[in-house]
């Protein structure tokens, strides 16, 4: 409504214009040869208006006629554009489907219709990728190489092409020139950090981390943590020949990262082994108080080489204090209140570590403690059955190996901080124990057994009568070649006075090419046993069995 009201407005207008100029007092002659004309004003006018259009008409056919060839070729170009792009988009549908076939013909006819467009290489060289022609997919890649804006993709298909075939060095040289070209590819810095780090070149690793930082590649966190990972295994690698530089990576790890356990226990150990026994300590109870561990506790009570056991009890003690509501602090306790023969104290911080966490370590502990306490080989043998079925303890583990210590690379595969502190995968289950009722069990002191109980070995091996409680007519004639013996004698114990003889005939004059025999003592019952002396555990007491099974830190 608008324009035609606008279209009125300007006819109104034209017309007024054209009155106007009809009476403008103004001559206009036209001479020719051969006549003249003296038209109005306002035909003139309306005659040069007449005459623009016209040129104008002619200007736009003559100009569309020049233009006409090009004109067609963009068209066509247009529409073979058109269709080229339309095959990319069904081709890249096709790649994400898995139908290579249909991938591979999409991308012949987007090559066929966008020659040298670089979405045209990445759908063949993804199509081929599909189908598993690596040849075709490095053909492609390198094609990308040549120009500048698909160098970096070229060098990344490349990459993936020789880690898939294994080709280390190769993919290595990939990577290190995307790292070249461009600091601020994540893929790039990642995998120099894994090259760099499984040629134990933590220097250069550290450079390549910083520049990750730098391109905010690495979060804040782990950029810490991994700096951690890579000063504490620069310290374990030096530190027998470089003592100095070993605790000052050690000490720079653990301010980077205070919880982390391998820092801390590696810069104690290079402190304490210049003597600096309180600033090793202060390390220490400083990650012990973020996270609780068992290499910590054997690092700390271990400082000094000349302690005693009560005095290493002393400092587990401290040790606890630090962090009394968590298990490990009642297992460090207990570990030393047995070392130091401190049975009763050993009790009650293993039923805590009971209440707490009744794993498999703790019920182990406890039939080392029947076993030195009291001796009672059926409470050993109960806590034993307990601990092959209580919840498994953490170990460092790394892709599903169990190790011995951190290690700052996987065994296996060879990546960067993969071991980890946890239950490893196979052992986490475990039958569900009550920890209160163990806990009841363990503070229930038992008293030695009396000194005619029988030993392990005397129990399980029972040994034939001796002569003298042998009825003479019951026993079988020996042969004439071998006279019956009259005394047996007993070899005395080492720390033990000598055994007496049990007597079981009387004795007869000995030949004369035998040796004498031993003189004769006061008879005694042959059934009874003499206990062993106070400082010998036993013979077959499964002490060592224990302690064989209980899981050993590697810095004890």
């Amino acid at each position: 409504m608008i324009r035609i009201l606008l279209s009125v407005a300007a006819l109104f207008l034209a017309v007024l214009a054209f009155d106007w100029l009809g009476g403008v007092p103004v001559a206009v002659s036209v001479s020719w040869p051969g006549g003249a004309a003296a038209p109005p004003l306002r035909v003139v006018v309306v005659a040069l208006l007449v005459l623009a259009v016209v040129l104008l008409v002619v200007w736009k056919l003559v100009s569309g006629l020049w233009r006409a060839p090009r004109g067609l070729r963009n068209y066509f170009a247009g529409r073979r554009r058109d269709r080229g792009y339309r095959a990319l988009s069904r081709g890249m549908i096709a790649v994400g489907s898995g139908d290579y076939r249909l991938a591979q013909r999409e991308a012949a006819e987007a090559n066929r219709f966008l020659e040298g467009e670089p979405l045209g290489l990445l759908l063949a060289a993804q199509a081929a990728q599909l189908e598993g022609r690596s040849d075709a997919a490095r053909q492609a890649f390198t094609r990308m190489l040549k120009a500048p804006e698909t160098r970096l993709l070229g060098l990344r298909g490349l990459y993936i092409e020789a880690t898939r075939a294994g080709e280390a060095a190769a993919a290595r040289q990939f990577a290190a020139e995307a790292q070249k070209e461009n600091p601020a590819l994540p893929w790039a810095g990642a995998a120099m950090m894994d090259y760099l780090s499984a040629d134990r070149n933590w220097g250069e690793a550290l450079s390549v981390l910083d520049q990750n930082v730098a391109g905010r590649l690495v979060g804040k966190g782990d950029a810490n943590r991994l700096r951690a990972v890579l000063l504490t295994a620069r310290a374990l690698e030096i530190e027998d020949g470089e003592p100095d530089k070993a605790r000052a990576f050690a000490l720079e790890a653990h301010r980077i990262a205070p919880d982390f356990v391998p820092a801390a226990t590696v810069a104690a150990r290079t402190l304490a082994r210049q003597l600096d026994t309180r600033r090793a300590a202060k390390v220490l109870e400083t990650t012990w108080k973020l996270a609780p561990h068992p290499d910590l506790a054997t690092a700390y009570l271990h400082l000094r080489s000349g302690d005693s056991a009560r005095d290493r009890l002393k400092r587990a003690r401290m040790l606890e204090n630090l962090k009394p509501v968590h298990p490990e602090g009642a297992v460090t306790v207990a570990r030393a209140a047995l070392d130091a023969r401190e049975f009763t104290l050993a009790r009650e911080a293993l039923a805590k570590a009971l209440r707490q966490a009744p794993t498999e370590r703790v019920c182990l502990m406890m039939a080392e403690l029947e076993e030195s306490e009291s001796g009672d080989v059926g409470r050993v043998r109960e806590w034993l059955a307990r601990a092959v079925r209580a919840p498994r303890d953490a170990a460092w583990t790394a892709d599903g190996l169990v190790l011995d210590a951190w290690q700052p690379l996987s065994p296996l595969s060879g990546r960067l901080d993969a071991v980890e502190w946890r239950v490893p995968a196979e052992r986490e289950t475990g039958e569900a124990i009550d920890g209160d009722d163990l806990a009841v069990i363990a503070a229930t002191p038992h008293p030695p057994a009396p000194p005619e109980a029988l030993t392990i070995a005397q129990a399980e091996e029972p040994s034939a009568p001796p002569p003298s409680i042998v009825e003479p007519e019951a026993m079988p004639p020996e042969p004439a070649a071998e006279p019956e013996r009259e005394a047996i004698e007993t070899p005395p114990k080492a720390a033990a006075p000598a055994a007496p003889v049990i007597a079981a005939a009387p004795v007869r004059p000995a030949a004369a090419d035998e040796p004498p025999l031993a003189a004769s003592g006061p008879t005694i019952d042959p059934l009874a046993v003499l206990p062993p002396p106070p400082d010998d555990p036993g013979p077959a007491n499964g002490k060592g069995l224990a302690r064989s099974l209980e899981p050993q830190s590697p810095f004890s």
